[in-house]
């Protein structure tokens, strides 16, 4: 029995996912080393759910510090198939405004120091990544708001930064004169070990300040954030528990397939020590 079936990643100023009911706190062993924090089971609209806060609680971990590989295998090997992403981005559009939530289905990775894959080390995959946010999440989500009269964009391209700085001014004009949406730190690495473990992930971006390219707003500061995000992360919380409230139990995604035409390495021939260290991964394609 899977201990949990969605899991939700808190970012900043979200810490805790109020309402759960039988709550319990587990430590998940990955061979990728501990994820970021005890993951929070429990019980909320129904679903059994695993919490985690990204940057654990008491926000300890600068992006490049997450260990974003545990933190998704832990998922995985606590049973779960879904995940909502809740993250704090900087607007690179006038018409994307703070305190407003999107669900951005593109990214550009600008970050260079993270790994951001299972494989390697004596087996080899790649996974398709043209579209790398399931869209069936991403409908139940717009059901979810719609239930509550809450508004959410959909579409629209994340670039995810290295970070711990904030832009300068030119990086931000850059990316706009790219036609980017939004920009970050984090959800970039989550997206990609998501699909190669054959959950599916949505990001639900809170809006929170303009970067710093528009000239007639104040450069973005750790107050406006601060600020910005004990509103937004109030209105996460209703969004993830009315999205939970329609999700169905049983579902079928191509996002729970995507390993099925990815492995290039013969698994026959695979060294037991890798079978090990994957088998939560790549478990269903193994004959023993």
């Amino acid at each position: 029995m899977r201990e949990a079936d969605i899991g939700i990643i808190g970012g900043s100023g979200l810490y805790e996912m109020p309402g759960l009911t039988e709550k319990t706190e587990v430590a998940v062993d990955t061979p990728f080393g501990a994820p970021s924090d005890p993951y929070v089971l429990g019980m909320l609209e129904g679903k059994r759910v695993a919490f985690l806060a990204r940057h654990g609680r008491g926000h300890r971990f600068i992006p490049s510090e997450i260990n974003f590989r545990a933190n998704i295998f832990g998922f995985k090997k606590l049973g779960v198939r879904r995940i909502l992403s809740a993250s704090a981005v900087g607007s690179l559009r006038i018409d994307h405004k703070p305190m407003e939530f999107v669900l951005p289905d593109q990214f550009v990775d600008r970050t260079r120091h993270r790994v951001s894959t299972f494989f390697g080390n004596g087996i080899v995959a790649h996974v398709g990544f043209s579209d790398p946010v399931c869209t069936q999440l991403g409908d139940f989500v717009e059901t979810g708001a719609k239930a509550i009269d809450f508004p959410v964009k959909r579409g629209g391209t994340y670039v995810c930064m290295e970070g711990p700085a904030f832009s300068t001014r030119a990086e931000s004009n850059l990316y706009r004169s790219w036609g980017m949406d939004l920009i970050g730190m984090t959800n970039l690495q989550e997206a990609k070990l998501a699909r190669e473990a054959e959950i599916c992930y949505l990001t639900m971006a809170m809006v929170t300040d303009y970067d710093c390219w528009h000239e007639d707003e104040e450069p973005v500061t750790v107050e406006m954030l601060i600020a910005c995000l004990t509103k937004n992360s109030e209105n996460a919380r209703r969004l993830i528990k009315s999205t939970l409230s329609v999700l169905p139990d049983e579902f079928d995604c191509p996002c729970q397939h995507a390993l099925q035409t990815a492995v290039l390495t013969d698994l026959s021939g695979l060294a037991p020590e890798v079978k090990e260290r994957l088998r939560p991964i790549i478990g269903k394609y193994l004959a023993g």
